[in-house]
């Protein structure tokens, strides 16, 4: 079986079927990272770039071990130390990267749609490791290995989404995915940070009550507040966002059931999270940076492949 994509630009582009074949491909990496020697030599003679025009530590992280693990060869770019820092082009950029022989672009940007913009014009394998407030799928993707690992499925699963929905690629990226493969998902926060496109173009539920949304789910998958994406206060304060919206042992210990949580980090732990939540036994947080790593080795084997 091979992806019906040469790229990896969002999870809006993905059959169900390309999205079940990474997550059955990243099973069978995530047996490989359990073995003394951890090291494959699917990918080797594949040279892969890292191209990060925004910080990143975990997603860059995850995707260097991921290819390592897979034998590529890595080259790891930073804007900052770059010639984009003297004005040099998005497209100039990757054509003199391209011009060494580069086979696989992974690519995260300020800009909504860059990834987009570069599969247009170069012929490298693109893949979106987050775009602007669009979209950011090997997050979706390992968020989705991560609960069907716990709970065992997602078709019929109900996952709740609670937080900064407006600024977060994490959010749109992980509501296109549960939707295409059976789950239910319901939205949750202030207002002010859930936008109304959500509800009118996808088919999501929607709440402003924490505890209502932590009642009816089965997964809580938590988001932080990206104040650094706010050009306006949204919210009165952080501590008054703690006390409205952020999830305690308490709230958690007022529900008739048990739930998991989940958090793609970083986490701002006494606001969105407390810290006796991220790190109890409800949490699976480790558990998406572990599968993290099989999930982005799976989306770059196939990619290669599919190149091959």
């Amino acid at each position: 079986m091979a992806l019906s994509t040469q790229h990896l630009l969002g999870i809006k582009d993905l059959k169900p079927e390309d999205i079940q074949l990474i997550l059955s491909t990243a099973q069978q990496f995530k047996e490989v990272l359990q073995r003394p020697v951890k090291k494959v030599p699917s990918l080797r003679d594949v040279t892969i770039v890292n191209l990060f025009f925004e910080n990143s530590t975990r997603t860059r992280m995850s995707f260097e071990l991921a290819e390592r693990r897979l034998s590529a060869d890595t080259l790891n770019f930073t804007a900052s130390a770059s010639s984009v820092a003297k004005g040099e082009t998005l497209l100039d950029t990757v054509n003199n990267i391209l011009s060494m022989k580069v086979d696989m672009v992974v690519m995260r940007h300020s800009a909504s749609g860059a990834p987009h913009f570069l599969a247009k014009h170069i012929p490298a394998a693109i893949v979106n490791a987050g775009d602007g407030i669009n979209e950011h799928p090997t997050q979706a993707l390992l968020d989705a290995f991560s609960m069907q690992e716990r709970t065992g499925k997602l078709e019929g699963l109900k996952v709740a989404i609670i937080g900064d929905i407006m600024h977060s690629r994490v959010a749109l990226s992980n509501i296109y995915l549960l939707g295409k493969m059976g789950a239910e998902v319901m939205i949750a926060g202030p207002p002010t940070l859930i936008p109304k496109y959500i509800t009118e173009a996808l088919d999501v539920r929607v709440t402003y009550n924490v505890k209502e949304a932590l009642q009816w789910c089965d997964v809580a998958n938590v988001l932080r507040i990206q104040l650094e994406r706010q050009n306006q206060p949204l919210f009165s304060s952080l501590r008054e966002y703690n006390l409205a919206y952020g999830i305690s042992r308490r709230l958690l210990e007022s529900l008739d059931k048990e739930i998991v949580i989940m958090h793609p980090g970083p986490i701002n732990r006494g606001v969105e999270l407390d810290s006796d939540v991220a790190d109890g036994p409800h949490s699976i947080i480790l558990h998406q940076v572990e599968n993290g790593v099989a999930v982005r080795m799976a989306v770059l084997y196939l990619l290669a492949n599919r190149e091959n």
